[in-house]
């Protein structure tokens, strides 16, 4: 990692996990094998990524705000009950071997891929949210177990997040972008410190990082947010095939 192209290169892929990331999810599908594929042990880019992460949903919130868009108090509630899910998750992730960290990343990789290819069509249509009640305490309970995985690899879990408030709490998509942020900016802060309390952060490599993150996520979220772009996508399957398959053979 002393050569400028990596640094250049780090950006580059920041810029579009931040932009992906916060239109969608499954952007650290391509930061944390990039982090692994530079040089760092799959634990430590586990934790590295994740200064870039809090970047990015702090840049993505704020942008969000400037146009008006918040879910505050539900937003809140959910972050909360995440991150206390993402306290075990990070544990699990810090003790957990390299060799099985990639394998479990492969197949994590495989299933968004099918989640991507596969996933409902959604309309930004107008509807009546469910951000109350009934529905308020089950959003709470499954966003702590999104959080354990939130904490744990975090990788795709925006797609689940999407299709859960879309289809559970009846929001659009721009407000669930936004809700999503906030609840993963949370949730993040008590991964991050469980993994730099285990010296499990390159925290250079991770503010580098963050540059690309914060920028990308701060374009995307001024956006008007839609479903997604139909290149990106499609770039974003043909890469983590190909990264999955090389987490798979060649450990």
């Amino acid at each position: 990692m002393d050569q400028w192209y990596h640094y250049a290169l780090l950006i580059v892929v920041g810029f579009a996990v931040g932009f992906i990331n916060t239109v969608a999810g499954g952007g650290s599908l391509l930061s944390l094998p990039t982090l692994i594929f530079l040089g760092l042990p799959p634990s430590v880019a586990n934790g590295t990524n994740r200064v870039a992460i809090v970047i990015q949903t702090a840049m993505a919130t704020a942008g969000f705000k400037s146009k008006g868009v918040s879910t505050y108090p539900f937003n809140i509630y959910l972050g909360i009950s995440a991150f206390l899910g993402a306290i075990i998750g990070a544990r699990i992730a810090v003790d957990i071997k390299g060799e099985t960290f990639n394998r479990i990343l492969a197949i994590v990789m495989m299933a968004v891929v099918l989640i991507i290819i596969f996933k409902p069509k959604m309309k930004l249509i107008e509807m009546q949210e469910r951000l109350t009640g009934k529905y308020l305490w089950l959003s709470i309970v499954v966003f702590f177990f999104f959080g354990i995985y939130g904490g744990f690899i975090n990788a795709g879990l925006g797609f689940l997040m999407i299709l859960f408030m879309h289809f559970v709490n009846r929001m659009n998509l721009v407000r669930v972008n936004a809700t999503k942020v906030v609840v993963v900016f949370i949730y993040m802060l008590s991964a991050l410190a469980v993994f730099a309390f285990n010296d499990k952060v390159n925290w250079k490599l991770g503010f580098i990082l963050a540059i690309g993150n914060g920028t990308g996520a701060w374009v995307a979220s001024r956006f008007s947010v839609k479903k997604g772009d139909g290149f990106i996508k499609t770039f974003l399957v043909v890469m983590v095939v190909i990264m999955a398959i090389k987490l798979w053979f060649f450990t």
